[in-house]
């Protein structure tokens, strides 16, 4: 597919389902309650909620963290493939566009996995079902016994060239970094390439895009900065956004006090003021990867109300349910390895 459809979107009806589901996301009294409750019980409180449909099909198959896992993914894929069957038009391939974003994070998982020695099943276990790469592919990724034979999987998908020209700097480092950050640029550089020098209901989307590129460049400077490894920040910009030019990141990676002021002053500034004091006092990596994430779930809320008959609502919402399972997911694992509610806490995302 390389032309945006002209067709009539339906905004108006996806949202107002949007709305709805929105409402019931799991809210900070939610988070609270799973806080206190053992793997098996989380199971249960999932059970009754929306994620019943989930937990009764897998539940004799599954328990404890693992049921929670297949649950919570599952649920995920059925939410997003709903997106797809009410949306038309230009909506429904802008979304189709983004979701190709899952299909990215599932190779990065099976990378992770393979240079890890992770069981499959386990890299099975945290696939998210909501791109375009089939369950065949997927599987071959999951049990690829080394690393090159997961790029050599995806030599025609639209990851392929680009994970082929990485794989000799990751021979040559032995870090995941390059083959990662491939994907990622291969994912953005087609993603606009397909946008650029289209308007019909499009500009929202590009301007959400921007967004996400300039937190994730802030993301990957700042993770660079501080792994220690011998790699070239500017290699890993991703062009499109509108805020940091590749040199100008790379100074202030190492300078998170200057970075945020940076952001203050830029036209996220005005919208994201708590988010930004949230990532001047962040203490840690995992912190101020968090306060990011939150920045933009709270810059996504921003789109979604000044752009309300737009993608915007509906791509803020996809946000919104993604931290939703990361956070539960956060919790489920939290406790399987016996961490205090305080530690769990510091892994969770609320607004």
């Amino acid at each position: 597919m390389n032309v945006i459809s002209r067709d009539a979107s339906n905004y108006a009806y996806v949202n107002a389902r949007v709305k709805s589901r929105r409402a019931v996301l799991f809210d900070e009294d939610d988070y609270r309650t799973l806080m206190r409750m053992g793997t098996s019980e989380i199971a249960r409180f999932l059970e009754e909620s929306e994620y019943e449909a989930e937990v009764n099909d897998l539940g004799s198959r599954f328990s404890g963290v693992d049921l929670v896992e297949y649950a919570l993914n599952r649920n995920l894929a059925k939410h997003f493939d709903d997106l797809l069957q009410w949306s038309q038009g230009t909506l429904r391939d802008l979304l189709v566009r983004y979701f190709r974003k899952f299909d990215a994070w599932n190779v990065k998982t099976a990378l992770r996995g393979v240079y890890a020695d992770t069981d499959p099943a386990e890299i099975e276990q945290d696939f998210i079902r909501a791109g375009e790469l089939d369950d065949d592919t997927l599987s071959v990724l999951a049990e690829a016994d080394e690393v090159r034979t997961v790029v050599d999987a995806l030599s025609e998908t639209l990851f392929g060239d680009a994970l082929d020209d990485a794989y000799g700097e990751y021979e040559e480092t032995n870090s995941l970094v390059p083959l990662e950050n491939a994907v990622d640029l291969a994912f953005y550089d087609r993603l606009l390439k397909q946008v650029q020098g289209t308007s019909a209901g499009t500009r929202e989307f590009v301007k959400f895009l921007q967004a996400d590129i300039d937190f994730r460049n802030v993301r990957n400077a700042v993770r660079l900065a501080r792994s220690g490894a011998n790699l070239d920040p500017a290699e890993y910009y991703i062009e499109g956004g509108r805020l940091f030019e590749p040199s100008e990141l790379d100074a202030l990676a190492d300078n998170w006090n200057e970075l945020v002021a940076r952001l203050r002053d830029s036209h996220y500034g005005n919208e994201l003021a708590d988010e930004l004091d949230e990532l001047d006092e962040a203490g840690s990596l995992i912190a101020f990867e968090h306060a990011l994430d939150a920045a933009l779930l709270s810059y996504s809320k921003h789109l979604s109300h000044v752009f309300p008959l737009s993608v915007c609502p509906v791509l803020g919402y996809v946000l919104a349910k993604e931290r939703e399972v990361d956070n539960v997911r956060a919790i489920a694992r939290g406790r399987e390895v016996g961490l205090t509610e305080e530690e769990i806490e510091e892994e969770l995302v609320i607004l």
